[in-house]
């Protein structure tokens, strides 16, 4: 006698199907989204193509579009506006090999990175997109933060050159520093002035946010991670383990200026991790001082003697100046082609 199918098997084939289903819907999403980017490559290129066949002019360039806009929006309806044609124009131009163009990329990525004229910028942020699987959004968020240039300002002329081609790469403790950290993601007005534990708080409330401004690599381990020596209890604010680095991160957080007491208490957090949390395979811990401000020249007497990794930046609540950054970089690289005995 055949048995009949209990409910729970029933229940358990809806959710096979439904998971198919999701599956094949995303499959069928990233076949449309390669060919949607390569139609759009190739749209680009008989626009460039058409440009070169005659005696091309910002202006021609400008009247070509306009005319091609309307005419593709009177025959093929939406998605032909004179800005998106433009940035298919920009994809071959950026892309002419369209071997180079990735099918983890939507179209959306693209308008974003072909948006950005610096080419070692769009490049970063490419990779980065790539190797951390960012949304748009994320992609959005990372490049009003001014990521390439905070991260960028930290390296010498050849590092700035490695992290355009290949993204951010983690080896040493000092890849995973930048200097300013943004948390604008906690709404903050910049009038606003927030105790230690309050903006501690915040950052966990916001946590998905704090781990994507960290950057990749971090798990979060804990709140005030207690630590007691001869019976007296210290707190440690934020401590995370960092995947890559297979060590721990000590993040302490001032809403004053770092001071050489701040300092010194992050070198004993260190020195106490080493000794007791780590475990065989682990690396020597990283400490992370997070300040409203600081002194470079205190910084640099205060941590002159200390062999641990411990860094000292900043944060602050808003988006950084876009523009005044890039002008640093430029200024930066610039000073570098000097140093070097080479020419501007």
């Amino acid at each position: 006698m055949t048995k009949k199918p209990t409910k729970a098997a029933y229940h358990s084939l809806v959710g096979d199907i439904g998971k198919l289903l999701e599956q094949g819907r995303v499959q069928a999403m990233k076949q449309v989204n390669t060919i949607l980017v390569s139609t759009y490559w190739q749209v680009g290129k008989s626009i460039v193509e058409f440009e070169q066949a005659g005696t091309p002019t910002a202006e021609y360039g400008k009247e070509l579009l306009v005319r091609l806009s309307k005419d593709l929006k009177n025959r093929y309806g939406k998605g032909f506006s004179r800005s998106n044609l433009q940035y298919m124009r920009l994809l071959y131009v950026h892309y002419p090999n369209r071997q180079t163009l990735s099918g983890k990329l939507s179209w959306s990525h693209y308008v974003e990175l072909l948006s950005i004229s610096d080419n070692m910028a769009r490049s970063f942020y490419e990779k980065q997109c790539l190797s951390d699987t960012w949304s748009v959004r994320e992609l959005k968020r990372q490049r009003n933060a001014s990521l390439f240039e905070r991260i960028a300002l930290s390296r010498d002329k050849n590092q700035i050159a490695a992290l355009s081609q290949k993204g951010q790469t983690i080896e040493t403790s000092k890849d995973i520093i930048k200097d300013p950290y943004v948390f604008e993601f906690l709404d903050i007005p910049e009038h606003v002035h927030m105790g230690e534990r309050s903006l501690e708080n915040a950052l966990i409330d916001k946590l998905g946010h704090f781990l994507l401004e960290l950057g990749k690599g971090f798990a979060f381990v804990g709140q005030q991670y207690r630590i007691t020596l001869d019976n007296t209890h210290y707190y440690a604010d934020l401590v995370f383990y960092h995947r890559i680095l297979k060590c721990f991160v000590i993040i302490d957080l001032k809403t004053s200026k770092v001071n050489h007491q701040d300092i010194g208490q992050m070198n004993l957090y260190l020195n106490y991790f080493k000794r007791e949390e780590n475990m065989e395979d682990d690396k020597d811990p990283i400490g992370i001082i997070l300040a409203a401000d600081k002194d470079e020249i205190l910084v640099e007497y205060a941590t002159g003697s200390i062999s641990n990794p411990l860094f000292v930046s900043t944060y602050q609540l808003y988006l950084p100046d876009k523009q005044l950054l890039e002008e640093k970089l430029r200024m930066f690289m610039e000073q570098e082609v000097l140093d070097d005995g080479g020419d501007v």
